[in-house]
């Protein structure tokens, strides 16, 4: 494993200073003087938990926010930065955690759309292959962006960032798409960068990541930096507890029941793209039992969303597949019927798809619930039954609100996952179905929810968890199957499974996992 660099800072001017920044948005304040350095070359970590205002500060040094006070310097001359098109011309790239690519278009009409007006390459295509090669970054430039994969799409971003000849680039949640050999690749493009000269400001909330790649880390808490640090001089539970500002429990994998006891089952499941854009399944097959967990892993974009609809009865076309739960079928029921029969959902998509935004939490806590007698009577719900239901789930999973009842959109994202997680899980489902738990929030949320799914399990429930993320699968599965293309490996045992392996059936690579299974014995 390559070490991380070494921070610049001896006898050297910064590239970016930021001097007592500060931004409110009303009475909320997102940053409170802020006092920040990076130095050319260096590998610089930003950490903090949702809300800590990580998010705002790079909008401003990025242009697409101004500071109310304070000021940022560029090698040591005092700048204002408008806006992107000025931030880029200054040397400052960005590659965002969400992609902002035109899915029908090739990889080169989309770095063309990103580069400034004045760009002149006689051959973008050629350019985009000679960096490619000079960077180890596979793309070929007449290549649609829908037939690409996550971390092919994240490339393409990174070539638009590469093309203009950034000084400071800056990385938001690179790795949440990537296998673990793309990281291996990305972190080699990062180290290659700042080997040239380009400083590079990494966001993440995987730790082991950024003491992997980074030399220094600057955390915020509460829009205030609380410390300064050189990131190999501190554990990864160190850096999570300067980040939430309280000690961190550690969550271990309870032992899977002694008997299995199947009581979700889908055999043969398959659903066709309904889509240019989507991924059909092929033959799935998965069992969950009493008591345990089963992870499925995978790169976004190979059938996670199709498969939790299906599961869910969102999309509902019995053919020859069977979904049962403890013998009864289900697979004609919608998401109703499945609710009724025991079986709670939570997806990836918390703003819309979860919960409401310009609702109140109470309103929120009945969108799954109306079927309660206690809630609704008669065709009337009761307030006050659903202002209950909502403090009740906010006080068990320790919602941090602005006030009892707010709308969800008022919580921070890491606030709004606990209380639609805490939701189902509290009406104790005897399976729970849930995608991308902790997708985006911090580590002090994602370890509550953890928790909260570790306990469920020990409970007497079966939980099917599909994430991205390999940190969480390998935490608290009890089992592991790897969704790649549309088709569900074999689940296994998870001691029996290393970080290699996944990656390799995450990339489609199963006959080269089996090699490395056979070779780890």
């Amino acid at each position: 494993m390559a070490q991380p660099k070494s921070a610049k800072n001896t006898g050297k001017t910064p590239l970016l200073s930021a001097l007592q920044v500060s931004k409110s948005f009303g009475d909320f304040v997102a940053n409170q003087a802020i006092n920040f350095t990076i130095y050319p070359g260096e590998l610089h970590a930003l950490l903090g938990e949702n809300g800590a205002g990580k998010s705002t500060f790079v909008k401003m040094v990025y242009g697409l926010l101004q500071p109310d006070s304070g000021h940022f310097e560029w090698q040591g001359e005092k700048i204002q930065l408008s806006n992107p098109q000025q931030a880029r011309a200054t040397g400052i790239g960005m590659v965002f955690q969400h992609f902002s690519l035109f899915e029908a278009l090739s990889v080169a009409e989309n770095i063309r759309l990103a580069l400034p007006a004045e760009y002149q390459s006689e051959d973008l295509a050629a350019e985009i292959a000679s960096k490619s090669a000079d960077y180890g970054i596979p793309l070929k430039a007449d290549q649609i962006i829908a037939d690409l994969s996550v971390g092919q799409r994240q490339r393409v971003e990174i070539m638009r960032c590469l093309l203009q000849n950034p000084a400071l680039l800056i990385m938001d949640e690179p790795t949440s798409v990537l296998t673990p050999q793309e990281t291996e690749q990305l972190f080699a493009v990062l180290r290659r960068l700042a080997d040239q000269g380009c400083a590079v400001l990494f966001i993440s909330h995987k730790l082991d990541e950024i003491k992997q790649l980074t030399s220094r880390a600057t955390i915020l808490r509460g829009g205030k930096k609380v410390a300064e640090l050189n990131t190999r001089d501190k554990t990864t539970r160190q850096l999570a507890e300067l980040m939430v500002g309280s000690q961190i429990t550690d969550i271990k994998r309870r032992k899977p029941p002694a008997k299995q006891i199947p009581l979700f089952e889908v055999a043969g499941l398959n659903r066709p793209a309904l889509s240019p854009f989507e991924v059909a399944l092929k033959d799935i097959h998965l069992t969950a039992s009493k008591g345990e967990i089963l992870g499925i892993a995978g790169i976004a974009g190979n059938g996670q969303g199709e498969l939790m609809e299906a599961l869910t009865g969102e999309w509902c076309q019995p053919a020859d597949h069977r979904i049962q739960l403890a013998g009864r079928e289900l697979s004609a029921a919608g998401p109703l019927a499945r609710r009724k029969a025991g079986v709670c959902f939570i997806p990836e998509e918390r703003n819309g798809h979860a919960a409401v935004p310009s609702m109140n939490l109470a309103e929120n806590a009945l969108l799954t619930s109306y079927e309660d007698a206690k809630t609704v009577s008669g065709g009337v719900i009761s307030q006050q039954e659903t202002l209950l239901a909502a403090e009740k789930i906010a006080r068990t999973f320790d919602v941090r609100r602005p006030s009892a009842n707010p709308l969800a959109s008022a919580l921070s994202g890491g606030n709004l996952q606990k209380f639609v997680v805490g939701r189902e899980i509290i009406k104790k489902p005897a399976v729970l179905i849930v995608s991308q738990p902790t997708w985006g929030v911090d580590v002090g949320a994602a370890q509550f929810i953890r928790k909260a799914m570790t306990e469920l399990a020990e409970q007497g429930s079966a939980v099917i968890m599909i994430s991205q993320d390999l940190e969480e699968i390998f935490a608290i599965s009890h089992k592991i199957a790897v969704l790649n293309d549309g088709h569900l490996s074999a689940a296994r045992p998870a001691g029996d499974m290393t970080a290699e392996e996944i990656g390799l059936l995450m990339g489609g690579a199963a006959e080269t996992a089996q090699k490395a299974r056979r070779a780890a014995r």
